[in-house]
């Protein structure tokens, strides 16, 4: 429980984007939080210079949804007020799996928070920010912590030419890519950690459409995803949002990638593995040129497993960083900021070993979405120096089965769906009930075509 009856302690959250926003969320309930942005964080939904990648599709996973809601509570009635949409998944999703079959499309109570990045957001910002304990500093920058080895006890701020130091009970590095959390601990003498790269060289190119004739708030995300099997690895995402758009993200490994070419765009859509993407898009007014990303690239920072650890520090999202086309890492980023809450909720903010404790917290659903993304990406040709290890490989032939599974059958779609939207961990496709549909299943056919109703069909049809 915190402590109302005198000063209350104060946190640093380092990064005011979704992470950083979610972290100080937490932390509100237990110190007066201040968020060091180096942005000036927009009024509304508008782009940001420090996430260039919100140009790009997101997903709030199921598993985020749940996450989000439990620090926010009815802020996902907030964004839909604002014009995201509940998507079900399997009801509103056309997806061809990367091992090739399309999933079947059925009811399921698994429910999935679409709408832009900016939305999120900005919607996500508002919420937290009305809570009078949280504040804002910036546009600032943290150049370092301060405190030694055992204990930070706060951080070092540069602000438009002068240098300032704010004292704190505990800091939150939620700086994502562009964390020098390494750094500082190093410079403390603190060891470096373990560290893994998966890079799969994928690149991104993302363009913004009106929605065709009648399609605007009722027409499902249709995804064509990557088979890593088949390098270059080539997808594609429709992706619904609000005010009528469709944000289109297409994707491409080593020697596949689209480019930022307009004129190249639909022909890109077309060559995946069905055109149907390509087919839709053909008919729609483009709204934007492409935009690009290359920074995609899967990190993972052992942190949870140093041997020695300081008192009021805790590493967030620059944890790990994972290749966008998965959507995980909002959802990751939520679950943390609840294990946190919970974590202090349950140890006190003064418990002697906290930290390492919330490290670990929050490295468990990172490991989950680290798990997700790296299974399908290590197995494209230079992801990794060594290659795929035994255990890389059996993981992917573990999720194909699972897929091929899924694609026949609603029961195991629910129990892989579980773990897709990070409702459950990966151990969940090694459950009897999944391992025996994987074995002796029904087996009914795949499909041979997009799951399309006949109204959705007749919007496939190339532009005569």
């Amino acid at each position: 429980m915190s402590d109302t009856s005198g000063p209350r302690d104060t946190a640093v959250v380092i990064g005011g984007g979704m992470t950083g926003m979610l972290a100080a969320s937490a932390l509100s309930l237990f110190a007066d939080v201040v968020i060091v942005e180096r942005d000036a964080l927009p009024a509304g939904p508008e782009p940001r210079k420090g996430l260039p990648q919100a140009r790009h599709a997101h997903l709030l996973w199921a598993g985020g949804v749940a996450a989000l809601e439990a620090l926010l509570p009815c802020i996902g009635d907030r964004l839909v007020e604002r014009g995201a949409w509940r998507a079900g998944i399997m009801t509103d999703l056309v997806s061809k799996a990367p091992s090739g079959p399309w999933f079947r499309r059925f009811a399921t109570p698994t429910v999935n928070l679409v709408c832009s990045r900016d939305l999120l957001d900005a919607t996500v910002r508002w919420a937290v920010l009305r809570d009078e304990r949280v504040s804002v500093r910036g546009p600032a920058e943290v150049v370092g912590l301060v405190g030694t080895a055992s204990r930070i006890t706060g951080v070092r701020v540069h602000t438009g030419g002068n240098d300032e130091t704010i004292p704190a009970t505990i800091v939150v590095d939620a700086g994502g890519r562009g964390s020098r959390a390494a750094v500082w601990l190093e410079d403390l003498g603190i060891p470096p950690v373990p560290e893994r790269t998966v890079d799969a060289g994928v690149v991104y190119a993302s363009r913004m459409f009106k929605a065709p004739g009648s399609t605007a708030g009722e027409f499902p995300i249709v995804n064509v995803q990557a088979d890593p099997g088949r390098a270059p690895g080539q997808g594609g995402i429709i992706l619904p949002i609000e005010d009528g758009r469709w944000l289109v993200t297409l994707s491409g490994t080593r020697g596949g990638e689209p480019t930022g070419d307009p004129e190249s765009f639909v022909g890109f859509a077309k060559g995946l593995r069905h055109p149907v993407i390509g087919d839709l898009i053909e008919r729609a007014e483009p709204l934007t040129d492409p935009v690009m990303s290359r920074s995609t690239a899967n990190t993972r920072r052992y942190f949870e497993k140093a041997a020695e650890w300081p008192e009021g520090f805790v590493v967030g999202d620059a944890v790990a960083a994972y290749n966008p086309v998965y959507g995980h890492g909002l959802t990751a980023a939520a679950q943390g900021a609840v294990a946190i809450d919970r974590t202090i909720l349950k140890h006190g903010l003064h418990r002697e070993g906290l930290s390492r404790r919330l490290q670990r917290a929050v490295a468990r659903p990172v490991g989950n979405a680290w798990n997700l993304a790296v299974g399908q990406d290590v197995l494209y040709p230079g992801a990794t120096a060594e290659g795929p290890t035994a255990a890389d490989r059996f993981g992917a032939a573990l999720v194909d089965r699972a897929v091929d599974a899924g694609a026949r059958s609603p029961r195991a779609q629910r129990y892989l769906l579980e773990v897709m939207s990070m409702q459950k961990p990966p151990t969940r496709l090694l459950s009897p009930g999944m391992l025996l549909r994987m074995a002796v299943g029904k087996k009914r056919p795949h499909l041979d075509g997009p799951p399309l109703t006949a109204a959705e069909r007749s919007r496939t049809a190339p532009a005569s």
